[in-house]
């Protein structure tokens, strides 16, 4: 599907907060602009909006070996603002050239004709990325909107010497993590296995994928919504009757009060993503070199399936007059051995590619306990299943949280909460001018 069909299909209009953006104009296609050099007086010069650290620093090594196209880094605050703010260039006709799309912001990237379709000059490097990465980038389409810079596969996060004290095995099963939950609990009424965050949907999300949800999907020139299927609502009906049972906490994640959990030894898991390790050493420092890191649990005996929570790709503007050269410079800067070792050095990210794995080198220091970190963080990314974001995916997630929070207050129907997710997600597509197939 070409990117201006795949538009239409999308739509014209994209989500409220959106919507004030102009519409946009169809990207050059000149041979000039096909060429990094061609026609061109002096070398190339591309822009790259970014919020990654010292991207700059990464950049420097591609100028000095590629002087006929240099770039400049353009550092950005990052998350929802950052991508109503390339929305807006692109509509007032000033973007950059190449910009930092995280994947669940890139379907409205594409629905305004915002970026381009790099299908033919990704074709030698999509063996690169794993499967389910390379879904995140094509929407589910035969289209390429960007490429995997990183990414953010789900493990388990748990302590091990607790485990120990309270004689229960990591969980190979979401079965097994139930029984422990109560274990504990019984042991201890004010220690918890784990807790149900309502304030996190890319969490929720990322154990949805594990279980093989796929909450949105494009048939021709309209989307499907299926947010309330049963992979989805079998994981929340899970952690409802945990939450609902009081052998899991419902605090939410990133407060004072999981701090101070994690700290004293009262949480002893959590199912997070391969940055973890970074978010454990900023709050529980006390318990550096406690914990340990294992696949997530499967919903069935035997399987080996994980989901994403975070991560982004490059995508290059699809008014760029030097497409053939920004596509040049993203494929480097996230497959070339060099400069993947950089990502991992000076930007501290976990790049996507699958090479990447002999640029990590030694465990973080939070998990020096753990030598083979990297490895088997390798091996849950390659697991990943693969996911299509939908145009908006903002409200989606803010239906999660004000659905979610009741849920949890209540200890009401989980499912519900799900259902109102899906009522709330297919309502605004309409509004805003999606067509939605039945």
């Amino acid at each position: 599907m070409r990117a201006n069909r795949l538009g239409a299909a999308l739509a014209v209009v994209l989500t409220a907060t959106l919507a004030s953006c102009g519409s946009s104009e169809p990207a050059q296609s000149t041979e000039a602009a096909q060429s990094p050099t061609a026609a061109a007086k002096g070398p190339v010069k591309l822009t790259y909006w970014t919020w990654a650290p010292n991207m700059d620093k990464i950049v420097a090594v591609w100028n000095q070996a590629h002087p006929d196209v240099q770039v400049t880094v353009s550092k950005q605050a990052g998350g929802d603002d950052a991508a109503a703010k390339f929305l807006t260039a692109a509509k007032a006709g000033n973007p950059p050239d190449l910009v930092q799309a995280e994947y669940q912001h890139l379907p409205s990237f594409v629905a305004a004709d915002a970026v381009a379709d790099l299908k033919a000059e990704t074709a030698s490097i999509k063996g690169e990325f794993a499967e389910g990465l390379w879904g995140l980038v094509t929407l589910g389409t035969e289209g390429v909107y960007g490429i995997p810079q990183d990414s953010g596969p789900m493990m388990l996060f748990y302590r091990k010497d607790l485990f120990d004290k309270y004689g229960i095995a990591v969980p190979k099963t979401w079965q097994e993590y139930a029984d422990a939950a109560r274990t504990v609990h019984e042991k201890d009424p004010k220690a918890y296995l784990g807790t149900f965050s309502s304030k996190d949907p890319g969490a929720f999300t990322g154990l949805a994928q594990q279980a093989g949800a796929q909450w949105w999907s494009i048939s021709g020139e309209s989307w499907k919504v299926n947010i309330a299927d049963e992979p989805t609502k079998k994981v929340a009906d899970y952690w409802g009757g945990l939450v609902k049972e009081g052998v899991i906490d419902g605090m939410p994640y990133f407060t004072p009060e999981w701090n101070k959990a994690l700290n004293d030894g009262k949480l002893l898991t959590w199912p997070s993503a391969v940055w973890a390790p970074g978010v454990l050493a900023s709050n529980a420092p006390k318990a550096k070199g406690k914990w340990a890191a294992a696949p997530l649990p499967q919903w069935s005996a035997g399987e080996n399936f994980s989901g994403f929570w975070g991560g982004s790709s490059t995508a290059v503007s699809a008014k760029t007059p030097n497409k053939a050269a920004a596509a040049q410079f993203a494929t480097w800067m996230n497959t070339d051995p060099a400069a993947l070792d950089l990502l991992v050095k000076e930007a501290a990210i976990y790049p996507a590619a699958t090479k990447a794995q002999s640029s990590l080198g030694q465990a973080p220091d939070y998990f020096s306990n753990q030598p083979d970190f990297w490895q088997q963080a390798a091996a849950v990314s390659a697991v990943a299943r693969g996911f299509t974001f939908g145009p908006n995916v903002g409200v989606t997630y803010n239906a999660f949280k004000d659905n979610f929070d009741k849920a949890v207050q209540n200890k009401s129907s989980f499912s519900a909460a799900i259902q109102g997710m899906q009522d709330a997600t297919v309502a605004d597509m309409r509004k805003s001018g999606f067509q939605i197939a039945s």
